[in-house]
């Protein structure tokens, strides 16, 4: 699944504000609640409710937070680089500075697994995630993420 799909450019947040995980995925779901015209409180709560599940911090200063709700229609996306990094619980037990947040239909299990698989290979990246620290342009940040999309289809 391509992440043009299911991330659009007013999805991304450069320099993030929030100083911990908590207010990371608070921010997250207000931006998917302006932008998906989805309830913030329920994509926090699912949000909150995933971590306490074991942490979505990857390592490499890298998250992906994700949730399930029946509200969903489509797997949608919000991304974030934050201005510090902030503890995560991350497998490295490094601070994360970099968070692709999912939220996809309860039912729809095998989008939500292509979703997350696919922002998973496009953070693992080292060359992608240094051009995604070197700026703190939305505009500059979607199209770093969309290349990278574009030249692993290739």
């Amino acid at each position: 699944m391509e992440l043009s799909k299911f991330l659009l450019p007013e999805a991304i947040i450069a320099d993030s504000k929030a100083g911990s995980k908590k207010r990371v995925l608070q921010d997250a779901a207000n931006r998917a609640s302006e932008i998906y015209d989805l309830p913030a409180g329920k994509l926090l709560a699912a949000l909150q409710a995933r971590e306490l599940l074991g942490p979505t911090g990857m390592g490499n200063g890298v998250a992906i937070p994700h949730a399930r709700l029946p509200e969903i229609q489509h797997v949608s996306g919000v991304f974030m680089h934050l201005e510090s990094p902030v503890n995560f619980d991350a497998v490295d037990r490094k601070p994360v500075d970099l968070v692709f947040v999912l939220f996809a239909p309860e039912g729809a299990v095998t989008d939500h697994l292509k979703s997350l698989a696919r922002v998973s290979r496009t953070l693992r990246n080292d060359a992608t995630c240094q051009k995604l620290r070197s700026t703190r342009d939305e505009a500059a940040i979607y199209s770093i993420l969309i290349e990278n999309e574009q030249s692993q289809a290739a």
